[in-house]
């Protein structure tokens, strides 16, 4: 981390002196304390986070909010399942968990703006990527890994924050130690790669420990190099648990008969390494899909194009991860998916109506989101838009106005029982970093209405 000494951090430094003894700035860092509301509604009703990041934005009027008109293929098939409309011809498999009452739906989410990657970012970090604190601010997976930190036993190796198939979309540590930054890994068959070194263990082994023998000096705490040479050596030392561990080794392998099941895909596989990353129990807290290929500017319904092979993928990979993690066994009686709060949305919606001249759908903002598992009460719909799905009609939660990137923030928060008006006084800056901010027209709040 960059130290910056702003007038704000001057002051404190300067008023620590006229107290009697002197602070330096990296003590300042140090020393880090957080505040929050106590009155903040904390549900604590999941262990673990699975966000899916649809980038590109689903056309909402086509899955989770649909609206049938001359525009709909026939072979969407519309029907009425558990008191809604479903394309049960796009989405064949999540219809069928639906009637199970396996998830449920906001439909009354909204953006601010409507440019890609910054409302990707805005997903991932809960706050405008420009504002002050945007440009030093964690991926939500960063604060639940930082947070639950704390609750890791000894031999749970995993980082914290587990990311697959992140590409270029995925946001990282921001201003926190690298040991919270996502893991990023696109899943294999065959598991992780470079797992064990080509010329066996016990080599490998005898030159690390020779390494480590040699520049003990330079790795002890506080690192006479820096904090930068803190996080390099604990990153490496985290990266050496994994390998030759068997546990490991099997969390990220997968057996054909299961891919094929999940669908063969890209997104089916880390669906998959999701399911077998948590079930192992290895310290992972919070894992982030993602699933591309939504940004249906043109042909949109063209035979296996358009919004078919995103949807596919989708479908099969997410289905068949509810249903597992509803019969894995999780603690005190209780499920992985009771224990495992799941939120898929894209970043913004798309517009409404008949498609446009390239036979498409424009970005727009209102849009829908699924959400699942840790605690929130499946088959239900909260939010209700207009008869063409253009505005939100209904909020349908205590706030009274529709949910924005900063509520399913604090929702994710809230249900793994993080305290989402948390301040910390550590950021860079010196403003304090607040996990879901409190300034603006709007504070973000937890959707309890899922919940209860």
């Amino acid at each position: 981390m960059e130290s910056i000494i702003d007038r704000r951090l001057f002051f404190k430094i300067a008023a620590t002196g006229v107290a009697g003894y002197f602070s330096s700035p990296m003590e300042m860092f140090a020393q880090t304390t957080t505040t929050a509301n106590s009155n903040a509604t904390i549900l604590n009703t999941a262990k673990n986070v699975i966000f899916i990041l649809l980038p590109g934005a689903p056309s909402q009027i086509d899955t989770l909010d649909l609206r049938v008109g001359s525009w709909t293929p026939t072979n969407f098939y519309p029907t009425t399942f558990n008191g809604i409309d479903w394309p049960l011809g796009l989405l064949p498999q999540l219809g069928n968990v639906w009637n199970m009452n396996r998830f449920s739906i906001i439909r009354s989410c909204q953006s601010l703006a409507l440019v890609h990657p910054l409302l990707q970012n805005w997903a991932q970090i809960a706050r405008n990527p420009t504002s002050a604190t945007g440009k030093i601010a964690p991926n939500i997976g960063s604060i639940v890994a930082l947070e639950m930190e704390k609750q890791r036993a000894a031999n749970q190796k995993l980082p914290g924050f587990l990311s697959l198939n992140g590409g270029g979309s995925l946001a990282g540590a921001g201003y926190l130690s690298g040991k919270y930054a996502p893991f990023d890994v696109a899943p294999a068959a065959n598991g992780l790669a470079n797992l064990a070194h080509p010329d066996g263990e016990a080599p490998f082994v005898n030159r690390y420990n020779m390494l480590q023998v040699a520049d003990a000096q330079l790795r002890s705490l506080p690192s006479p190099l820096g904090t930068k040479m803190e996080e390099m050596s604990d990153y490496y030392s985290s990266a050496r648990q994994l390998m030759y561990d068997p546990a490991v080794t099997n969390a990220f392998r997968f057996a054909a008969s299961d891919q094929q099941k999940y669908g063969n895909s890209a997104f089916g596989n880390a669906c998959l390494t999701a399911r077998n990353v948590l079930w192992a129990g290895l310290g992972t807290r919070y894992i982030q899909l993602t699933l591309g290929g939504w940004d249906n500017h043109q042909n949109i319904y063209a035979p296996n194009a358009g919004i078919y092979p995103s949807a596919r993928q989708l479908d099969v990979a997410l289905a068949n991860l509810l249903i597992d993690l509803s019969v894995i066994p999780g603690s005190d009686g209780r499920t992985l998916l009771d224990e495992t709060l799941i939120v898929a949305k894209g970043e913004f919606g798309r517009t409404v109506g008949n498609i446009t001249g390239q036979q498409g759908r424009d970005h727009y903002f209102v849009h829908s989101a699924l959400v699942a598992g840790g605690g929130v009460q499946g088959g239900r719909v909260i939010g209700k838009t207009t008869p063409d799905g253009a505005f939100v009609e209904q909020p349908g939660w205590s706030e009274d106005r529709p949910v924005y990137a900063e509520d399913i923030a604090a929702s994710i928060y809230s249900a793994v029982g993080i305290n989402y008006t948390t301040t910390r006084n550590d950021d860079p800056l010196g403003r304090g970093f607040e996990y879901v901010p409190s300034t603006g027209a709007y504070v973000g709040k937890p959707v309890v209405e899922l919940f209860r």
